[in-house]
C-alpha cells in the first residue's frame, strides 16, 4: 500500500494550492483519510479529514472556512485544496488512510497508512 502526495509548492500569502494524495495498489473506499502537517520544529497536527461514507469532514479550527478536503470516485484520491495560504500554513503536509473506530479524527494513531509528504512554501 502506497500513499503519494503531490501538489505542494511555494506561493504567496494569500494563494492557493491544491494537494492530491493517490492511493496505489489500494482504495480509500473503506477507509477515513486525514491530512496532517509539520512545520519545521513542531508537533505534526491535524489539518482535516474525510470520513470513508464521506459523510463527514472534519477540519482545525486554524484552516475552517479556508480548507476543503473531497474525495473522488472510484475512491482513489483524496484532495486538499487549501486558499487564502498563510505563512503559518507553510510546512510538509502528509495523508493518511486509517480504519479504527471509534477515532479521533486528528491523532495520528488512528490512522494505519502514511504518504511521505508534499512540501508547502507560503512567502
Amino acid at each position: 500500500v502506497q500513499l503519494v502526495e503531490s501538489g505542494g509548492g511555494s506561493v504567496q500569502a494569500g494563494g492557493s494550492l491544491r494537494l492530491s494524495c493517490a492511493a496505489s495498489g489500494y482504495s480509500f473506499g473503506g477507509r477515513r483519510v486525514g491530512w496532517f502537517r509539520q512545520a519545521p520544529g513542531k508537533a505534526r497536527e491535524g489539518v482535516a479529514a474525510i470520513t470513508r461514507s464521506n459523510a463527514y469532514t472534519y477540519y482545525a479550527a486554524s484552516v475552517k472556512d479556508r480548507f476543503t478536503i473531497s474525495r473522488e470516485k472510484p475512491m482513489t484520491s483524496v484532495y486538499l485544496e487549501m486558499t487564502e495560504l498563510q505563512a503559518e500554513d507553510a510546512g510538509m503536509y502528509y495523508c493518511a488512510a486509517g480504519q479504527k473506530w471509534p477515532f479521533t479524527w486528528s491523532l495520528q494513531f488512528d490512522y494505519d497508512y502514511w504518504g511521505r509528504g508534499t512540501q508547502v512554501t507560503v512567502s
